[in-house]
Order: C-alpha cells, then structure tokens, then sequence
C-alpha cells in the first residue's frame, strides 16, 4: 500500500483539487467515498469535515506535496473519519484563510504545520476561540499553545548530520587536515531550523573549539528556498575557496550546493549533509555527491499525527509520552517524539525495504550501477 500511494504522488496526482484516499484495505467503518480529501492552497475546500489539515508549502521540501498528504489520508480512511487536507502553498495569509475556512465548515480538529510563528499563533488563537484543539506538526508554533507537538527529534537530527560530516571527512584519505566547514541553515522563521542548528552545533562548536575542524560560513536561508540556497552557497564558495565540507540542514539546501560544487568540479571531493531521505537525496547519497541524508519517516509521523487527531475528534483519553518546553512562552507541550535515522550510502536499502521510496523511482538508468552496488536493485 505505501508503495502504491507514493507512485501515485510521484505522478503528481496528490497536487490536485479534491483528491479521494485510496483505500487502505482496512476493517474500519468509512464515512463515505470522499472520507479524506486533498486541495491545493488558493482552492476552495469542497465540503465538511472532521478534521483539517493544514501543511505549509510544496517548495521547501518534497514531502509535503508527496508523502505527508498520502499517508495522512491512508491514516484517516482507515480510521473512518473524514478529513480535508490542504497546502498553503507558502502565503501566510492563505494558511490563516484555509484555517478559518475548515473551521466555519465543522473541523472539530486541526493539524497545522506552520509557516511561522505568527501566521501559526493566529491559526491557534482561532481555533481555541471555537474549542478546537490544534495538532503541532512537525514544527512547533512558538508561543502558540498547541495542545499537543508531533514530530520528530528535531535536535537529534542535527546531531546525526554532524556526526556523518565528521566521519564522512575523518574516512576521506585526500581531506584537508583542518577543513573549513560551510553551514547553509534552514529558514530563520522555521522553529524546527533552529533544533537541527542546536543539533548540529552542539557537535561542530566542539570541533572548531579543538581544531578538528575550521568555522567557515554560517547562514541561514529564508523560507527554504533552494535557489536562493545555490546563490547563496555560490557566494560563499566564492569568498571561502577552501571550504571542505557544507553541513547543509535539508536535502534541497544540500543539493543546491552540490550543484555549485558540480560546476567547480568539486562534488564528491567536499562531503555535503541533508535530511528527509528525498529520492534526490537519496541519490546524491548514491553518486557519493552527499554524505548523508536523515531519514524521518513521515509514515510513523502521519500515522502518529491522525491517530492522536482521531482520538480527540473522539474525545477518548489521550496521555503525552513526552512533554517539549516552549522556548518562547515557557509552557511545555505535550510531544509524540519520533527517531530520526542516519541514512549513508551503506544502508539506503532500509528506506527502500520500508516503503517510504519505490526501488524504480530511486534507480533510474544514472542510479542503476550504484543501486546494485547498494543491493536495492539485482
């Protein structure tokens, strides 16, 4: 099924208006053929629903016109309850537009993955005004008072990345003795950014204090945009020549700078890092472009997320298995954490074996060699 639902977002049928779930194959009672729902941002939402969803863009990762959609939607057809899931598509004020829409027409829940604090809070505020309560997703509304945060280690995430750089550079027969190591960090608005600088900071500050490693430069890039990521990166190239390795915070940020470095003639010979275990990703992982790739796989994420939004539609009894502090407000927020994995070239067969990438949309005739070389392809 998780196969079947990604070659369906990889043809890019999930980005239309209105989209049906396929079913799931599951025993649950259904509410109708049209239980979960998918709009772009800027559509109108057909109808009403339990639950609203609320994801933040297309650009600044593949996963939220891919895999978040596909498998919140498998989540909420098997479990019977109807759900619209829409995409702001990166303007704040339709995320609030979409919100006050889903609201007006019955949501009883909300899942929202901000685009920032602000547009975030005002989402909350609305829907606490009505006695709704909001779901967090993957990025923490600061100083928002979501009833509940589901995602992943974000800290952890960063620590990983850190952690490959270092071995990735450590195992490089031709590194330099002190490489200068470049950061492109995700947005400034994105919370999560943030957590995954902690992460890897916390390693590479260590470095630079012992002179394992050099401080080069250190940026953060708006919106997660990748081709401001390429520009800036070229610029950065562009005044530090030396640099030896790019602790890139996502896998489009990442391959933004593998690009430049392909131009220079450099890629494969400067270990670059990324998260979400994207198929380009995964693939630069492959060429040996990318040193690493994080996988957080958004099946136990989505899954974890409708489960809890179904429970409080509910309204059964629901226990936090963890609790994260706002930093901002003080408060702690009941979390649902999740384990991130560290994804290199030796394993990038366990995302394969788990359904989150289809071995024939990795292994296109470029990837075919190293796939076997992989054991993902025979």
């Amino acid at each position: 099924m998780r196969k079947s639902l990604l070659a369906l977002v990889a043809a890019g049928l999930l980005t239309t208006a209105t989209l049906t779930a396929c079913d799931d194959g599951g025993d649950a009672g259904e509410t109708g053929s049209d239980s979960a729902t998918t709009s772009n941002g800027g559509t109108e939402i057909a109808g009403a629903a339990d639950i609203g969803v609320i994801l933040p863009d297309t650009k600044s990762s593949a996963r939220w016109s891919t895999s978040d959609p596909a498998y919140l939607q498998a989540a909420f057809k098997k479990a019977g309850v109807s759900a619209q899931i829409v995409n702001a598509e990166g303007d704040k004020e339709e995320f609030k537009r979409l919100a006050d829409t889903l609201l007006d027409k019955g949501a009883k829940v909300l899942i929202i993955a901000n685009l920032d604090a602000a547009s975030g809070k005002a989402v909350i505020a609305d829907a606490k005004s009505r006695g709704v309560p909001v779901i967090d997703y993957d990025r923490l509304t600061l100083n928002g008072n979501a009833d509940w945060y589901v995602s992943f280690d974000n800290e952890k995430v960063g620590f990983l990345q850190a952690k490959a750089l270092e071995k990735c550079l450590a195992d490089m027969p031709d590194a330099p003795a002190t490489p200068v190591i470049a950061e492109l960090n995700g947005s400034l608005s994105d919370n999560n950014a943030h957590l995954f600088k902690d992460g890897y900071d916390g390693v590479l500050n260590t470095l630079y204090d012992n002179g394992t490693f050099s401080k080069g430069p250190d940026q953060y890039v708006p919106e997660w945009d990748n081709d401001e990521g390429r520009e800036m990166f070229a610029l950065m190239l562009k005044q530090y020549p030396n640099i030896g390795g790019v602790l890139a915070a996502n896998d489009g940020l990442g391959n933004a700078a593998i690009e430049v470095l392909r131009e220079k003639g450099l890629n494969g010979r400067v270990p670059v890092t990324g998260q979400d275990a994207t198929v380009e990703g995964l693939q630069n992982v492959l060429a040996g472009d990318q040193c690493v790739t994080i996988f957080k796989d958004v099946k136990l994420e989505a899954d974890a997320a409708a489960d809890l939004a179904v429970k409080l539609f509910q309204k059964a009894k629901v226990s936090a298995p963890a609790k994260l502090k706002d930093p901002e407000s003080g408060l702690y927020i009941p979390f649902v954490k999740l384990e991130p994995q560290a994804i290199t070239k030796s394993n990038v067969k366990s995302v394969v074996d788990s359904g989150f990438v289809d071995a024939n949309t990795l292994c296109t005739a470029k990837y075919k060699a190293a796939c076997k070389d992989a054991k993902i392809i025979k």
